[in-house]
């Protein structure tokens, strides 16, 4: 029965009936990256790209760039040793995670017309039973997704942060939702923000929950999804795998969904 069911996935894949979404926004120096205030201690560089050699006298047949970027750049995976109420978990770095974990059914919260009516909406606990309510509970082993069409944004730093006097200004969860999403057993959260926290979440209790809570349970994190409009309720199968770093707190990712 299991090889009955990849090969039908197999051939679905090959017909078009099973479709492949990007969820990943482009990488590159022009990407946006986090600014955290400075008590908060050193940023992550802006991306930057060098040549190696371009069908020139330093490689005449082939063209090559190294990388200079950071672990939460982009469209990325956090590991759960990224936070330090993860640090001591077993299994918490990108080298270390069970690649079973990468592949899981996803659930899409959309949230996007309160959050273009207010970009500092948070998801809370009513919010999300009331979505399973609609669309049913959410299942153990599963992602579960924010969608505010955020991604919209990404195309400069200052639109996606969104930040003032008063500090940045984009969606995401209450401590109360992560810790209510934790007792359904979801495997992570995402968002389509720099990070999986609201702007506003250096202020809550605990501070930045999404991280904090989720990284404590061995969770994992996803942020600056794009394309989530494009994803179901229910029914889809997220890939969000990262790149194998040693010790790795984190790494940019293509994540992919598979619809039908």
């Amino acid at each position: 029965m299991t090889a009955t069911t990849l090969a039908s996935l197999a051939s679905a894949l090959l017909s078009g009936s099973v479709k492949v979404v990007d969820l990943t926004a482009p990488l590159g120096p022009d990407t946006p990256v986090l600014y955290l205030p400075p008590q908060f201690g050193k940023n992550t560089p802006n991306v930057k790209v060098h040549t190696i050699s371009e069908y020139n006298q330093d490689g005449p047949f082939w063209a090559w760039n190294w990388l200079e970027l950071g672990e939460h750049t982009g469209t990325h995976f956090d590991a759960p040793c990224h936070w330090i109420t993860g640090k001591d978990n077993p299994n918490n770095t990108t080298d270390t995670i069970p690649p079973q974990n990468f592949v899981a059914p996803v659930n899409v919260i959309d949230r996007s017309k309160e959050a273009a009516a207010n970009p500092d909406y948070l998801l809370t606990v009513e919010s999300i039973k009331e979505w399973e309510a609609e669309n049913g509970a959410i299942e153990p082993g599963s992602w579960v997704l924010l969608r505010t069409d955020w991604y919209k944004r990404n195309g400069s730093t200052e639109t996606f942060l969104n930040a003032d006097e008063n500090g940045p200004h984009s969606p995401g969860p209450t401590a109360e939702a992560i810790e209510y999403l934790l007792t359904k057993g979801i495997i992570g959260w995402g968002s389509e923000t720099i990070g999986t926290d609201a702007g506003s979440a250096g202020g809550m209790n605990p501070p930045f929950p999404a991280h904090n809570l989720m990284h404590k349970a061995n969770r994992y994190g996803l942020a600056s999804l794009s394309n989530l409009d494009q994803l179901p309720a229910k029914g889809a199968v997220l890939i969000a795998a990262p790149l194998k770093f040693v010790k790795g707190t984190g790494s940019p990712i293509r994540a992919l969904a598979l619809i039908a």
